[in-house]
């Protein structure tokens, strides 16, 4: 996770520095400042670190990976990679269902909006009520 959270680390800097740069380039050329893209790189940069943020807080608590490692040898990243959960075909359903009610509240279609509504509320309780079957499961 720390090679993760150096590349965001970077991203990070240079669009600071972008948008820094963009801001006197544009106050030079036009004598104010054009604001849309000057706050563009500035919630690139804000969006970065948080991403990058999120890897050193995670690259603390697990083990080193040989990803991270300089002398690992590629036999090191052998054997289990970690549990990954079963599929599962409600979230693309939640999503359909978000994104009628964007579309509902983007045209201000209220009959929209309340089938958008019922179509999250089913949603979330097929995916929070979901029942799986299996050996591990009672």
């Amino acid at each position: 996770m720390k090679i993760e959270a150096r590349v965001f680390d970077l991203v990070m800097a240079f669009s600071f520095l972008m948008a820094v740069v963009y801001g006197y380039w544009t106050h030079a050329a036009t004598g104010h400042v054009e604001p849309t893209g000057t706050v563009a790189l500035a919630l690139t940069g804000g969006l970065a670190l948080i991403t990058g943020t999120y890897f050193r807080f995670v690259a603390r608590r697990i083990e080193v990976r040989p990803e991270d490692n300089p002398d690992a040898e590629v036999s090191d990243g052998a054997g289990e990679l970690g549990f990954f959960s079963p599929g599962s075909y409600w979230p693309v359903g939640l999503a359909a269902a978000a994104a009628t009610a964007g579309v509902a509240v983007a045209f201000w279609h209220v009959w929209l909006l309340v089938i958008a509504i019922v179509m999250v509320l089913i949603m979330v309780g097929g995916l929070v009520f979901e029942y799986h079957t299996g050996p591990n499961h009672d």
